[in-house]
């Protein structure tokens, strides 16, 4: 259709597809005093969108203030919960802002002010991002607007500043002292050790709120139980004491020198894929663990409790690191130790659900670079993935990276557990192909929302979401443009290709567990 038929028909739109608003105001000539005046009087009479429909209009394609006005406005109708599950990309777009005193900002703040949760989340999106130049004066403006409002909040989110440049002192000095020799290591977990009791250090760290969730107090620090990890930019592991859980640690890790943004995108997308699934009525047993950009590349992110990765158990299992990958009842036995009885039923089937999810998540968002290292499994039977370096398709190759459509990913041993060891098991099998058709079918309905909320990230400079070529990549594998009958053929299509490779995965991994023996 034309752009001037739309706009000729917008009354229309008003009366039967109100929700089709964002497609209408594409065909407005922004430069045209006529129309402009025209879309005022309209939105003054459009009916209210939900939330989820409104949050597209603040995309870059809507540079009007009356129509920003209009998407805000809407916005009311949002619970807190709803404001904190969009609240990055809300943050992202004030970007796009003509003004620095405007309808989004306002009602930031005013949520803020009557919300701890959100204010403290508010605070740490601004702030992370305050080193860029583009945003440094208007989230400068933001942050002290809130600050002002909130005086009693000051003091708790400053010992959260204080506490994570103490934690970037103790991850610089490690830095700077790694030479690898096994004396040196030890001498470097001992310097730690020393750095972590000193009486500064201790005070600025003990009873704080934790940054990745404002609920859960870091009483004092489990000083003999924290290290440091091996990996390039050396995180931190640092495990606290609960004063509320009855002698439960909880752990955080510290990134220094990593963008954990993608991270925290990917995980907030899982987060609602979660939701959505909720809604109707299937619960896939997500694990959408925190993360948190503090600062120019530096966060945190939570750690999952009672959880190994799947490489490690392949390893405890067996001990020539070749084999390991190729030992499909590692993972079955390692629950088998965790869980007797109902209990292990009960985990092959948090197994089999979580399973099914995370296979749907990352073939439909792209996630590149799987491997044994980062899929993880809880005792209870819940597999997650972490570490979301490569989305949307953008692979490490030998040769840089490349794109390519990620594959569904299944390998032998988690169809073994999943038909609880037996290999004529078809009916246990069947279930699980069943929760990975209705979780992409759920996924499929809602595609406008995720394309929305990539959309919305674009100006944040993330390295793999640049340009709407990235945002191709989710309605190609959503299958948007077709009907339900073609997107499920199409995904079957790929189920039995990923059933077919699931060897070939295995010999990746084990390619993957000989380069890294740990």
């Amino acid at each position: 259709m034309s752009k001037d038929l739309i706009w000729t028909l917008r009354y229309d739109c008003r009366e039967n597809f109100p929700q089709s608003l964002p497609k209408l105001l594409l065909s407005v000539k922004w430069s045209k005093h006529e129309d402009m005046a025209q879309l005022q009087a309209l939105l003054q009479i459009w009916p209210k969108l939900s939330p989820r429909d409104a949050l597209e209009l603040l995309d870059f394609n809507y540079p009007d203030q009356y129509v920003r006005e209009f998407a805000v406005y809407c916005l009311r109708d949002m619970s807190d919960d709803e404001l904190l599950q969009y609240l990055l990309q809300l943050v992202q777009v004030l970007r796009y802002e003509p003004y620095y005193d405007c309808a989004l900002s306002r009602f930031l703040l005013e949520r803020a002010q009557s919300s701890r949760k959100i204010g403290h989340f508010l605070f740490w999106h601004l702030r992370s991002e305050m080193f860029m130049p583009a945003v440094s004066v208007h989230f400068a403006l933001i942050l002290e607007a809130y600050c002002r409002g909130c005086i009693p909040h000051i003091e708790v989110l400053k010992k959260q500043v204080e506490a994570l440049s103490k934690l970037k002192a103790v991850n610089e000095l490690i830095k700077f002292g790694t030479i690898k020799t096994k004396t040196k290591q030890a001498h470097l977990k001992e310097a730690m050790m020393t750095c972590l009791r000193q009486t500064g250090f201790i005070e600025t760290l003990s009873d704080l709120h934790s940054p990745l969730n404002p609920n859960i107090l870091l009483a004092g620090i489990n000083v003999e139980r924290c290290k440091y990890m091996d990996s390039k930019m050396k995180p931190l592991w640092i495990v606290y004491n609960n004063k509320l859980l009855e002698g439960e640690t909880v752990g955080i890790i510290f990134k220094n020198g990593d963008d954990l943004r993608q991270d925290m995108l990917t995980l907030q997308i899982l987060r609602l894929m979660d939701l959505l699934w909720k809604e109707a009525n299937l619960d896939l047993r997500i694990v959408p663990y925190g993360c948190l950009a503090t600062g120019d590349h530096a966060g945190l992110i939570e750690v999952v409790s009672s959880a190994d990765t799947i490489a490690n158990i392949q390893k405890t299992s067996s001990n020539m690191a070749a084999a390991a990958a190729f030992n499909k009842d590692a993972l079955l036995n390692w629950l088998k130790d965790k869980n007797s009885g109902d209990a292990l039923d009960k985990a092959i089937e948090e197994f089999t659900l979580s399973c099914a999810g995370y296979c749907v998540a990352t073939y439909v968002l792209g996630i590149g670079d799987r491997h044994s290292d980062n899929i993880m499994v809880r005792s209870t039977g819940q597999l997650f993935h972490i570490d979301f370096g490569h989305i949307l398709g953008n692979f490490k190759s030998k040769f840089g990276i490349k794109r390519e459509r990620v594959p569904f990913i299944l390998t032998h041993d988690f169809i073994h557990v999943i038909q609880q060891g037996k290999t004529s098991n078809t009916e246990k099998f069947g279930n699980f192909r069943q929760y990975c058709e209705e979780a992409y079918l759920i996924l499929r309905k809602n595609g406008n929302l995720f394309i929305t909320l990539f959309a919305l990230m674009l100006t944040a400079g993330l390295p793999e979401l640049t340009s709407v070529k990235d945002i191709q990549y989710l309605k190609d594998s959503l299958a948007l443009g077709k009907t339900d009958e073609e997107a499920l053929k199409q995904f079957r299509q790929k189920f039995d290709e990923a059933l077919r490779e699931s060897w070939t995965t295995k010999v990746n991994w084990m390619a993957h567990i000989v380069a890294h023996p740990s």
